[in-house]
């Protein structure tokens, strides 16, 4: 079984990807940390995110565990991953991996940006996870507080609104819901209210087709 869960940044999608992969004893893919690693990868080469070689060869020699989790949730990881991810190389280099991880039994949720229109159209379920700006930069600035990390509410507010711009853009595999894609908005839920519209919402599809857990 597969589950694509897409998004913006900070809408909740990660939580909930990774909550459902453990209810449905699934392996669980933050597909954003494979452009956040290839970002970070190309700063450490002293390129630009921008640098479309640069960007490809760090995307094909791509070691993920290379990265803390404190390195790849840092601000510019997430600015480095949204340039690198503009590069129709640097996608195609990564869409193997993500299909490859996707159909290992027993299947997998993924999150990310175009799981359920490009790299797992056919998804036994999909959810596109949403929320306002404002409670998303909210969020990630609550985030990046908590790491520590000096930043503005303004500053991340800004950085939501032209990172959603740029993804959803992008001439390749822009974010956008697939159209058979459950729209779910989290501005007002918190965490446990968010689960429990998830896992509904995909019970639902699964039990239209006769593959409810």
């Amino acid at each position: 079984m597969v589950i694509a869960v897409d998004g913006p940044a900070a809408s909740g999608k990660g939580t909930l990807a990774r909550r459902l992969a453990a209810y449905y004893g699934l392996s669980y893919l933050d597909t954003g940390s494979l452009y956040r690693a290839t970002g970070l990868a190309v700063e450490a080469a002293g390129a630009r995110p921008d640098d479309q070689p640069a960007a490809l060869n760090a995307a094909q020699t791509l070691d993920p565990s290379f990265y803390s989790e404190d390195q790849l949730r840092s601000p510019g990881a997430g600015e480095a991953a949204s340039q690198v991810a503009a590069i129709p190389a640097v996608r195609s280099a990564l869409l193997e991996f993500q299909r490859n991880f996707a159909a290992t039994p027993p299947g997998a949720v993924l999150d990310g940006r175009d799981i359920g229109t490009v790299v797992c159209p056919d998804a036994d379920a999909k959810l596109f996870v949403t929320a306002q700006p404002e409670t998303r930069a909210q969020r990630r600035h609550l985030e990046h507080a908590g790491r520590g990390d000096e930043l503005s509410y303004e500053n991340v507010l800004a950085d939501i609104r032209r990172r959603d711009e740029r993804d959803s853009g992008r001439a390749v595999a822009p974010l956008k819901p697939a159209e058979d894609a459950i729209l779910l908005d989290t501005t007002e839920l918190g965490i446990e209210a968010a689960f429990q519209a998830a896992l509904d919402l995909v019970e639902s599809v699964l039990n239209e087709r006769g593959q409810s857990a």
